[in-house]
């Protein structure tokens, strides 16, 4: 799916990883963008088309829907990050929000726009996932469960889009050097690098993505005879 020329609607797009989205898409020759936030406002990247967006509305991503009638690319980029295991106090209140968001939240948006993206020959769905798809650690247990099930929610969607000729490209990365990683001592990728990887997958039909070395041994530890699990030892 070619972005040049392609209308685009990206999640969570006032900040970090989304705004990078936003800026690549416009240079790129998107020939609408439209971004995605709970408050319009906070969008003032010039060429952009703010649009009000709370993810974890399910009502509200449908009425968007019919509103955005000439999307066909969806970055399902909107998500949120809470540190904490799986026993602590508050964890799974915790892990609560985070599934609303980071799963309903991606589901509800590929819900509603899926009609949207078969109007308009097919197009492409992209879901921001995680190296915490596939392993775990102690600080972000609970965040590794909600992107697990995104993992799997994307394989779904994948399966459920296919007939009507929708890519569904599923991207897993490590840390980003955004605000949602700020105060974690890990090596870091800058947010232009992964947007280049997932625009070029994008554009090549690819439907995963692993974007760095680091989540790519994470991957390859899976088919080990004990498979490794966990980000720490």
């Amino acid at each position: 799916m070619n972005v040049q020329n392609a209308t685009i609607l990206i999640t969570g797009a006032n900040r970090g990883l989304g705004a990078e989205f936003a800026r690549q898409a416009l240079a790129r020759g998107a020939r609408k963008v439209y971004a995605a936030a709970r408050d319009p406002s906070t969008i003032t990247t010039p060429g952009l088309v703010p649009v009000r967006l709370d993810v974890t509305d399910a009502a509200g991503a449908a009425e968007l829907a019919r509103e955005l009638g000439d999307v066909d690319i969806v970055v399902n980029n909107a998500g949120i990050a809470e540190t904490g295991a799986v026993l602590d106090e508050g964890g799974l209140e915790s892990m609560g929000r985070m599934m609303a968001t980071n799963v309903f939240g991606l589901l509800n948006v590929s819900r509603a726009f899926a009609p949207v993206l078969a109007r308009n020959g097919g197009g492409a769905f992209v879901n921001i996932l995680s190296i915490a798809s596939w392993a775990s650690s102690p600080v972000l247990a609970n965040y590794a469960v909600s992107k697990s099930a995104a993992w799997s929610a994307t394989n779904g969607l994948r399966d459920a889009v296919r007939p009507q000729g929708t890519q569904v490209l599923g991207v897993h990365v490590g840390f980003i050097d955004t605000d949602l990683t700020r105060g974690f001592e890990a090596p870091k990728l800058q947010p232009s690098t992964v947007v280049d990887s997932v625009f070029a997958a994008l554009e090549a039909g690819d439907s995963e993505v692993l974007v760095d070395e680091i989540t790519r041994q994470v991957k390859r530890g899976l088919s080990a005879d004990t498979g490794d699990y966990t980000l720490v030892r």
